[in-house]
């Protein structure tokens, strides 16, 4: 199976479960078939039962609808918002610092650590507030 194209998806980050969808009816004891979008008309809709799972609604799933830019591949810039936090990794021959950033369009469930000199590099005015706060507290002691 490896390197098996599943979904659209090739190799190890092909998902394991994508959906929800609708069972439109139960064929025999163990299988079920689903109604897939179009852009899934290469896959069978019969699936057996140990591939389904089940799905509970959950309001945190559902995506807002807000004003996006979209570029003309399909993508759209993330803009940072905040450094939440920063921790420094010990390896054995040096340390690397990174940074808990807060994405614009994202919970703070959903921050990613980023590593901080790249950071520093591509959006510098998130730092400048840090270092002058730092500054403050050298002059204080």
């Amino acid at each position: 199976m490896k390197g098996v194209m599943r979904f659209g998806k090739k190799g190890k980050l092909s998902p394991r479960f994508i959906g929800p969808y609708r069972i439109l009816k139960r064929i025999g004891e163990v299988a079920y078939k689903l109604e897939l979008p179009a852009s899934m008309t290469l896959v069978h809709p019969v699936f057996h039962v140990s591939m389904l799972r089940g799905y509970v609604h959950d309001h945190a799933h559902i995506v807002s609808l807000e004003v996006v830019e979209i570029n003309d591949g399909l993508t759209y810039d993330e803009e940072p918002v905040e450094i939440l936090d920063r921790q420094v990794r010990r390896l054995r021959t040096k340390d690397i610092a990174s940074v808990k950033v807060l994405w614009h369009n994202h919970d703070v469930e959903e921050a990613t650590w980023e590593a901080e000199e790249d950071m520093k590099i591509r959006y510098p005015h998130l730092f400048a507030t840090s270092d002058r706060d730092s500054l403050e507290l050298l002059d204080h002691l």
